[in-house]
């Protein structure tokens, strides 16, 4: 073997190692994936159809909201502040980029629970919604559950007074001029309303139990990976026999004689293309 066929064959095996590393962190950011929506398959499981509870019972004044309470149902005793009410903006719903109605709740206890009251479409010759539908007045018994606040958007976008572009627990005391009266980290998915009002927003969608393709995709990766070192072992080994193949011709020759052909294997034709064959053979 010459110094360029070891060097060839070096760039072969190196463009296979750095492949099956690529492959190997793309799986593991799979399996990360997978072990992500597990975890919250399991919260859904645990929480979302548990019995409501007290909120200063879940979480106690002074205490923190916990990612492990996501989808447990609380129940709030107290009002609404709908002059703070907020829209999050391109929420997909109905086929719409949808609004979806935050409006804060002040409870018994002094605390402000941001409630998300559903979805609203687009206005029928607008984007901003047509009409919002108002929350009850006076005192009321709100049953929410819980929901981990969005992180801010990535791409630092705004939105227009009035709306938010995410539902950024943050944000939305801000906004709102309540400072740490808000429940930090969390906000609430509406489940009942007493007294119930004269119209409401469009109910959200319970959370799909759909593991997702995470798991199957890890897989994929690792055999890709395996896929390429193959396909390299294959090009080697078929270089090396084509190479021992014509030293054998060459030594033949030069004996003195004539080397024995060569049988090339050949892609096998589909039917169609042997039967027109046997028609043309048969018409001559």
């Amino acid at each position: 073997m010459n110094r360029r066929t070891a060097l060839r064959w070096g760039g072969y095996v190196a463009f296979a190692v750095v492949f099956a590393i690529a492959c190997a962190w793309l799986s593991h950011w799979q399996f990360d994936r997978n072990a992500g929506r597990e975890e919250q398959l399991s919260l859904i499981a645990t929480n979302y159809d548990a019995d409501a509870v007290a909120l200063d019972e879940l979480i106690p004044p002074g205490d923190e909201y916990s990612p492990g309470l996501q989808w447990h149902p609380v129940t709030l005793v107290g009002e609404y502040l709908p002059d703070d009410t907020l829209l999050a903006r391109n929420r997909a719903h109905g086929g719409t980029s949808a609004f979806e109605v935050l409006v804060p709740f002040r409870t018994d206890d002094g605390r402000v629970v941001v409630v998300d009251r559903g979805w609203i479409p687009p206005g029928a010759d607008q984007a901003l919604p047509d009409e919002i539908p108002a929350p009850p007045s006076g005192e009321t018994t709100v049953v929410v559950r819980l929901k981990t606040g969005e992180p801010l958007p990535s791409s630092g976008r705004s939105a227009p007074e009035g709306q938010v572009p995410t539902i950024n627990v943050p944000l939305i005391a801000e906004a709102i001029d309540a400072g740490d009266d808000v429940l930090a980290g969390a906000y609430g998915l509406l489940v009942s309303e007493d007294p119930a009002p004269a119209a409401s927003p469009q109910p959200l969608e319970a959370p799909s139990d759909d593991p997702g393709p995470h798991l199957s995709y890890a897989i994929q990766w690792i055999l890709f990976a395996v896929m390429g070192f193959v396909f390299i072992w294959y090009m080697i080994r078929t270089e090396i026999r084509h190479r021992r193949e014509d030293a054998e011709d060459a030594a033949t020759v030069a004996a003195g004689e004539t080397p024995a052909p060569r049988v090339r294997t050949r892609r096998r034709r589909d039917r169609d293309a042997e039967e027109e064959d046997e028609l043309v053979d048969a018409g001559r």
